[in-house]
């Protein structure tokens, strides 16, 4: 059957609204699969994920398993997860070492951890045959592009377009402030990793990532365990940490619409802190390695960048302020895998790793309190977009208000400015090939 042509496809995103079609027909997602996620900077792990020699971390790329591995001379490789001779996957865990050669587990062939060919079993049995070990078809096959930023691994499956840091454009500031936010200036992984899966498309998870219309609505029942907790306390108690984070979600509307969302090309925005800036002993105490490390007027401009969720479109979703990374893996157009890691800073105080992986256990975790309530709002819109109610999403919340900002536009906090900018990049990457 032949997939959707490109002016059915155009009309499926308008100015101010979508068809729900884009989340519901198995042939747009196979389509995206080419267009979006077959062409874009696609992010695949972190450089501290595959600190040793052999060290590799699997991913997927739309359909395509890939596989991070570092080999003896320390660089990273991006390699399409498949052996050269029958095809067999050469890593099956998510994270493991390969040691010093990367071997089929179904007749021995084995690699270097650059992909190269390193050996065959029974050789002599491929004399006189167009097998060649020096021709690059029976190694590995290598991504058609890599690249890193700061120390953060991405790859394209696109033998050209835009590199890396022009791809990146201004989200690259969230990168770069959630590693100056470690007084060493690195970040690495550490702590495990949540995996969600999720009963709905893509896109839906990413488009919630900066929506602050829904906490009060969907996170409701939690805020009001959290207050309720509260209350059951001494007197005059100090709210703590734990039950701060999830009653921040009830917030009214007032104090969403003054933050700040801003928005840059390829789908990529951000949106400013929910919490502000802690005085805490454990946020004194980091505060004071930063400026040891960079001085008082350099910590200052580091803490003034105070941001909630940023959106690298269409892969992952850094949060700075508390070292999460949330990386979204589509697997098809009605389930979503989301990965939820969380970092420590180099050369803070190891306090400030243990508020993180509080963070990430109470918010992040699929037993957690608040995550629940996504999964099955989500899940709910899947269904919903499933039935002949409607053929349109809205996206009309405070359209046309947005401001020209430098690299990219702004607008109050309740706008639907991030959905609207990530479904323009959407149709740009769906418009080409056509």
């Amino acid at each position: 059957m032949p997939g959707p042509d490109a002016n059915h496809v155009a009309q499926l995103v308008q100015a101010d609204r979508v068809h729900r079609s884009v989340y519901t027909d198995p042939a747009i997602f196979d389509l995206e699969m080419e267009r979006i996620f077959g062409r874009a900077w696609v992010y695949v792990g972190h450089a501290s994920q595959v600190p040793n020699a052999g060290d590799y971390h699997q991913a997927l790329i739309g359909r395509q398993s890939v596989f991070m591995i570092r080999d003896p001379d320390g660089a990273i490789h991006v390699l399409f997860n498949r052996c050269a001779h029958k095809g067999a996957k050469l890593v099956a865990f998510p994270d493991g070492n390969a040691g010093k050669f990367l071997r089929c587990p179904f007749h021995g062939w084995s690699y270097r951890c650059d992909g190269s060919l390193h050996a065959v079993p029974i050789r002599d049995g491929y004399e006189g045959t167009r097998f060649d070990m020096q021709d690059p078809q029976f190694s590995v096959r290598r991504v058609p592009r890599q690249a890193s930023y700061r120390g953060f691994v991405f790859a394209s499956l696109a033998e050209d377009g835009p590199d890396l840091e022009t791809f990146l454009g201004g989200i690259r500031t969230s990168i770069d402030n959630f590693c100056d936010r470690a007084p060493a200036g690195e970040v690495e992984v550490a702590g495990g990793v949540f995996r969600v899966w999720q009963h709905s498309n893509w896109k839906i998870f990413f488009e919630n990532l900066n929506d602050t219309s829904h906490p009060m609505v969907t996170h409701e029942s939690s805020v009001n365990a959290a207050r309720a907790r509260y209350k059951s306390l001494e007197p005059g108690a100090k709210m703590p940490f734990r039950l701060h984070i999830i009653e921040g979600n009830g917030e009214p509307y007032e104090f969403w619409d003054k933050l700040e969302m801003v928005a840059y090309d390829r789908g990529h925005s951000y949106m400013g802190a929910i919490f502000t800036p802690p005085t805490d002993p454990v946020s004194l105490a980091h505060i004071a390695t930063l400026k040891a490390a960079y001085g008082e007027a350099r910590t200052q401009e580091i803490l003034e960048i105070q941001r909630h969720n940023s959106i690298i479109y269409p892969s992952c979703s850094p949060h700075t302020s508390f070292q999460q990374l949330r990386v979204i893996r589509p697997i098809a157009v009605d389930r979503t895998l989301v990965e939820i890691y969380t970092f420590k800073l180099k050369g803070a105080p190891e306090e400030v790793f243990h508020r993180a992986i509080v963070y990430a256990n109470v918010v992040n975790s699929p037993s957690s309190n608040v995550m629940p309530d996504d999964i099955e709002v989500y899940a709910r819109c899947q269904e919903g977009l499933e039935t002949d109610g409607g053929e349109w999403v809205s996206l009309h919340r405070d359209a046309g208000r947005d401001r020209r900002i430098a690299g990219g536009l702004a607008a109050n906090g309740l706008s639907e400015l991030p959905m609207r900018n990530q479904f323009r990049a959407w149709a740009d990457y769906m418009a080409q090939g056509a």
